[in-house]
C-alpha cells in the first residue's frame, strides 16, 4: 500500500474510534460536587441530632456544600422526627435509611 493510503486509513480509524467514544460516553449529571450536593438535598432529608458524632461524620462528607442539604436536627425539632429511631437517618423516597451513607450511595438512592 502507498504511504498516503495508510495515512488515510489511520485517520479514518482514529475518527471512528473517537466518534464511538463520544457517542457511548455518558456525561454523569450532576458533574460537580456542588451539583451532586444540591441534587441529593433536593431529593432527601437528613435527620441529625446535636451531639451525635456519626451525624457530624455524615455532615463532614459534604464539606462546604453542606448548606445544600435539608437537615432536621431532632434535638431542636423533635416534632419533625417522629419515626426516627436513631441519627443520622436519611429519608429518601419515603424510605428511612439509617447510619452514615457515602456520597456515592446517596447518589444511587436519590438518582443523582
Amino acid at each position: 500500500m502507498k504511504k498516503d493510503s495508510m495515512i488515510t486509513i489511520g485517520v479514518i480509524i482514529a475518527v471512528l474510534v473517537l466518534a464511538y467514544v463520544i457517542i457511548n460516553s455518558k456525561d454523569p449529571i450532576p458533574v460537580t460536587d456542588e451539583e451532586i450536593a444540591k441534587c441529593i438535598g433536593e431529593n432527601s432529608v437528613l435527620y441529625v441530632q446535636l451531639g451525635c458524632s456519626h451525624c457530624k461524620d455524615q455532615e463532614d462528607l459534604f464539606g462546604e456544600y453542606l448548606d445544600n442539604l435539608k437537615i432536621i436536627d431532632c434535638f431542636y425539632e423533635r416534632d419533625k422526627c417522629k419515626g426516627i429511631a436513631g441519627t443520622p437517618t436519611w429519608k429518601i423516597n419515603g424510605e428511612l435509611i439509617e447510619n452514615v451513607q457515602s456520597i456515592k450511595k446517596l447518589q444511587e438512592l436519590t438518582g443523582c
